[in-house]
């Protein structure tokens, strides 16, 4: 992801940012995000950030998100943090929806929310506290990889998934756990928790620890947590 590599800094960022809440939803950093796109602000924002540095933010309602998942009330409380993201590819379809690609960069905390004519949401951010996010595979080595495989295959063979291994054991270990966290049937809180983690090793530790808590249901099948 060569386009990535202009952002070696906080400061290479943008402190102002276009955002899209949406529950259940995280971009984590060099992880591609899909989304489907269909509400008039949301449908301007892209528009917009194809003109500009193509960054939008993702972030989590702190409410249930309404119809959509995203919360229509500009003042509906927001997590705290959220994760920058370049808009890496668009399609448009027939019927005006766009299929959009969102590859993540760095995680932010808000610092405030600027106010202004657009139809979709504008926040103050900083990334100072995510900084090693620009670093790519920070940490991997302290991933326990064998653990979190072990603890994936059972949790998928007790839900009769049958997965590409060759593609998952052949993945770096940044990509596993950060592709894991945004794919995973999570609930949003767990979500977050993930997005908020500190380090990879972290954020695998507690992967490791949904899929066990999961696992260890009644009568040692798959329950309702991850659903």
């Amino acid at each position: 992801m060569k386009f990535l590599e202009q952002y070696r800094s906080p400061s290479d960022l943008p402190a102002r940012i276009p955002v899209f809440p949406l529950l259940g939803a995280i971009a984590l950093p060099r992880t591609t995000l899909p989304l489907n796109v269909f509400e008039p602000r949301y449908l301007a924002m892209v528009d917009d950030v194809l003109r500009g540095e193509r960054i939008i933010g993702i972030i989590q309602p702190t409410g249930d998100g309404g119809s959509t998942g995203s919360p229509t009330a500009r003042t509906a409380p927001l997590q705290a943090v959220g994760c920058a993201a370049r808009l890496s590819a668009f399609q448009e379809q027939s019927d005006g929806r766009l299929l959009i690609t969102l590859t993540g960069i760095c995680r932010f905390h808000i610092t405030g929310e600027a106010q202004g004519g657009a139809p979709y949401r504008t926040l103050d951010v900083s990334y100072d506290r995510f900084a090693d996010d620009l670093v790519a595979a920070i940490g991997s080595g302290d991933v326990p990889r064998d653990r979190l495989l072990a603890v994936l295959q059972r949790y998928l063979n007790a839900r009769n998934l049958k997965p590409d291994w060759e593609a998952i054991e052949q993945s770096e270990n940044e990509d596993l756990v950060n592709g894991l966290s945004i794919a995973g049937p999570f609930a949003p809180p767990e979500k977050q928790a993930l997005l908020e983690a500190p380090t990879l090793a972290d954020r695998a530790a507690a992967l490791i620890a949904l899929a066990e808590m999961e696992l260890a249901g009644p009568a040692g099948k798959p329950g309702s947590r991850l659903q």
